[in-house]
């Protein structure tokens, strides 16, 4: 019988919605329940287990809300290994499981978490046995994360099954968060893990692009957005350096990391949380601009969760402008977007084509799916 090892960090991503990019530090993850952040993680890994109900499949798990506790509500029996202080879980606690995982004979550890977790993992255990990331975190960098929740359960489930799985070793890389949340990427290099590749469901190492013409091409897709936009609406902007180049035509200060709000050419709110956006944007017509994430492809769910599922459903997809170069685009090399809102349904809702703003009065129609 295949034996799957889970591993849930439960505070992995409690910084994205409340804007402090990310959930390392002993003080942060306090810090963002304070600010009305809500956990995620667990509920991502009901998602991820749903593909593998009704496989013949033992779970070998650590107790409460780093496993054992959603692995027995989606109907699992799971075999409970070690120890944990319930409610004050840390890196270490990440560590000492998937050490006691290996030494259990799992054939494959399924874990939820961020970038930190694949840290945590990649320094315990190496490549001693295959793993796949249930993207759960704020930075999710790294080549070890399955695209969706869902898609990580569908691959555990082709393997469970027998069928051909490749397995190939992907980098872990993590970033400096105090100086993320001073806007600067610091990406770092940690190790490498060996993960199953499917194409469709995996993710690739996040790329930062070329820079040849790009320059030029922003420009152009600036002066785009700046002509179509319409007086009197308010205007989210989201993160990364295509939205930035929009924000520097209208002259005015950016968070690159965050997500900002802007009316009438003018800076209303700066590095808003998921809260803020809701209230500030309540009975108000509203645009959301955010751009692709390039190697990727994703456009919600990495570095932008305070775009909430709520905030989306409200906006509705005729509302949401994409923009991105077309070297952005061909980097995916045929691979659709992708939308991991954290809600299925919304997921479902915003797939299908959509139009990206790739130059100055000049757009293309991509295909989003529905994973």
């Amino acid at each position: 019988m295949f034996r799957l090892g889970l591993i849930v960090n439960p505070v992995a991503g409690l910084g994205g919605s409340v804007a402090l990019k990310g959930s390392d530090g002993e003080d942060t993850a306090a810090k963002a329940l304070a600010l009305g952040a809500e956990p995620k993680a667990n509920l991502r890994t009901r998602q991820a287990l749903e593909p593998l109900q009704g496989l013949e499949l033992e779970v070998l798990t650590f107790p409460a809300e780093m496993g054992a506790d959603t692995a027995t509500e989606m109907g699992f029996d799971p075999k409970v290994i070690g120890e944990i202080e319930s409610g004050h879980t840390t890196a270490e606690d990440t560590e000492r499981a998937a050490v006691a995982m290996v030494a259990e004979g799992v054939d494959l550890i399924l874990f939820a978490g961020g970038d930190g977790t694949a840290r945590n993992i990649c320094h315990a255990i190496e490549n001693a046995v295959p793993v796949l990331g249930v993207p759960a975190g704020v930075k999710i960098h790294s080549g070890v994360y399955a695209v969706t929740p869902k898609a990580a359960g569908e691959v555990v489930a082709m393997l469970v099954r027998g069928e051909i799985v490749t397995l190939d070793e992907q980098e872990v890389r993590d970033i400096d968060e105090a100086a993320f949340r001073e806007g600067r990427v610091r990406a770092k290099y940690y190790g490498e893990l060996l993960v199953p590749q499917e194409a469709r469901y995996v993710q690739n190492v996040k790329s930062s692009g070329g820079k040849e013409i790009e320059e030029l091409v922003l420009d152009d897709i600036a002066a785009d957005f700046v002509e179509t936009m319409e007086d009197d609406v308010l205007y989210i902007m989201g993160s990364g350096s295509t939205v930035q180049a929009l924000m520097n035509e209208l002259g005015l200060e950016n968070t690159l990391l965050g997500v900002d709000l802007i009316e009438n050419g003018q800076l209303i709110g700066q590095d808003l949380t998921a809260q803020q956006l809701l209230d500030m944007t309540e009975g108000r017509e509203t645009r959301l601009v955010i751009t692709v994430i390039g190697g990727q492809g994703h456009i919600i769910g990495r570095g932008n969760q305070q775009l909430s599922p709520a905030l989306l459903k409200r906006l509705g997809r005729d509302n949401i402008i994409v923009v991105a170069t077309k070297t952005k685009i061909q980097s995916l090399d045929g691979r659709p977007l992708i939308v991991d809102s954290g809600d299925a349904e919304l997921n479902h809702q915003l797939s299908g084509l959509i139009r990206i703003v790739t130059g100055y009065r000049d757009a293309i129609l991509y295909r989003v799916a529905d994973l």
